[in-house]
C-alpha cells in the first residue's frame, strides 16, 4: 500500500512543515507517492528539501510531477527534475531539460558532498552574485565577496557535519507575499546526523536531561559552538548571520525536532520552534531582501 503526501500548492520553509507532519509517522520502508500535481510554486528550500525527503526513505519514493506547464519550467531550470531522477519515480510527465541564458535562478541545485563541491559553488556563483546583489538588491558590489563568503561556510558546514552529501540552491525573485520587493534566497538541506547529533559527538562533553535538539541549534547557531575544538571550524553559521545582521537578512535552521531563527524587523517568525516532526540532518534557509 502506497501512501499519498499532498505536497502544498506554495511549498517554502514554512509549508513544508505540513509535508514532515504527514511523512513522520511513516516507517522508512513504507511506499510513500509524493503528490505534486497541483504545486504552482516552490523556493530553493522546498526543492532541495523534496530531494532530502528522498534521501531518508530506504524504499524509494514516488513523485507525481507539477501539472502546470511554468512550473514544470522552473524545477527544470533549477535543476530538480536532474538530480530527482535517480531518488523518485516519477508520475507525469518530466519536461526536457533546456539551457537558459538568464534566469531567476542564481545557482540551480547542486550537491554538495565534499570541500571540492563547495569550491565549485563558490566559482559557479562568484561572477553573478556581484550582478545580482549590486543591480537587483541595491546592496554595495563589496558586499558580493561577503555573499559568497557566507554561502561557502554554510556549505561547508555539510561536509564537516552532516556526514553525507547534500543540496544547495539559490534563487532572486519579488517576494511579494511578505515584502513586496526582490529578495536571494539559499537554502541548504542534508539529511545526515544533524546538529545535537554532530555536537554530541565532541570528545568529553557532558550532557544533561535539558539537552535537545533546540539546545543543540542555539549552541550551534548563537554561540558558534562547535564539536571541532580548532579555532575557526565549526557550524561556520556565526560569520553568516553577522553579515545577515548588516543587510537585514533573515538566518532560519531545522534540525531534528527544533527549528531556530535569526528574525529581521520585516518578519514575524518565532526564534525558536520545538516539538516539529522529527526529520534527519539540517536544513538551512537565508533570505537576503532588496535594500529600500
Amino acid at each position: 500500500m502506497t501512501t499519498v503526501i499532498q505536497v502544498p500548492p506554495s511549498l517554502d520553509d514554512v509549508t513544508f512543515e505540513q509535508v514532515l507532519d504527514r511523512l513522520a509517522p511513516l516507517p522508512a520502508d513504507d511506499k510513500i507517492l509524493l503528490d505534486a500535481r497541483h504545486t504552482r510554486w516552490a523556493s530553493p528550500f522546498g526543492l532541495t528539501g523534496m530531494l532530502t525527503i528522498a534521501q531518508t526513505r530506504s524504499a524509494r519514493p514516488a513523485l507525481a510531477v507539477p501539472d502546470a506547464e511554468d512550473t514544470q519550467s522552473y524545477w527544470s531550470r533549477a535543476g530538480f527534475f536532474k538530480h530527482a531522477e535517480p531518488l523518485f519515480d516519477f508520475h507525469g510527465t518530466v519536461p526536457r531539460a533546456r539551457a537558459v541564458a538568464e534566469s531567476s535562478v542564481l545557482l540551480e541545485i547542486t550537491p554538495v558532498a565534499k570541500s571540492g563541491d563547495v569550491h565549485e559553488v563558490v566559482e559557479l556563483i562568484q561572477a553573478r552574485a556581484q550582478q545580482i546583489l549590486s543591480n537587483e538588491l541595491g546592496i554595495d558590489a563589496q558586499a558580493s565577496v561577503r555573499f559568497v563568503m557566507t554561502l561557502s561556510e554554510v556549505c561547508q558546514n555539510v561536509v564537516e557535519h552532516a556526514g553525507r552529501g547534500g543540496w544547495v540552491a539559490v534563487q532572486t525573485y519579488k517576494w511579494r507575499q511578505r515584502l513586496g520587493r526582490r529578495v536571494v534566497q539559499i537554502a541548504v538541506c542534508d539529511a545526515g546526523v544533524g546538529f545535537r547529533r554532530s555536537l554530541e559527538s565532541t570528545p568529553g562533553r557532558v550532557l544533561d536531561d535539558r539537552w535537545d535538539d533546540g539546545m543543540a541549534l542555539e549552541e550551534a547557531v548563537v554561540r558558534g559552538v562547535s564539536r571541532f575544538r580548532d579555532r575557526g571550524r565549526g557550524q561556520g553559521l556565526a560569520g553568516a548571520r553577522n553579515f545577515l545582521g548588516k543587510w537585514a537578512g533573515k538566518l532560519s535552521v531545522r534540525s531534528g525536532t527544533a527549528r531556530i531563527a535569526i528574525v529581521p524587523p520585516w518578519d514575524d517568525d518565532l526564534p525558536l520552534r520545538e516539538q516539529l516532526a522529527p526529520f534527519a540532518g539540517a536544513q538551512v534557509q537565508i533570505t537576503i531582501p532588496e535594500r529600500v
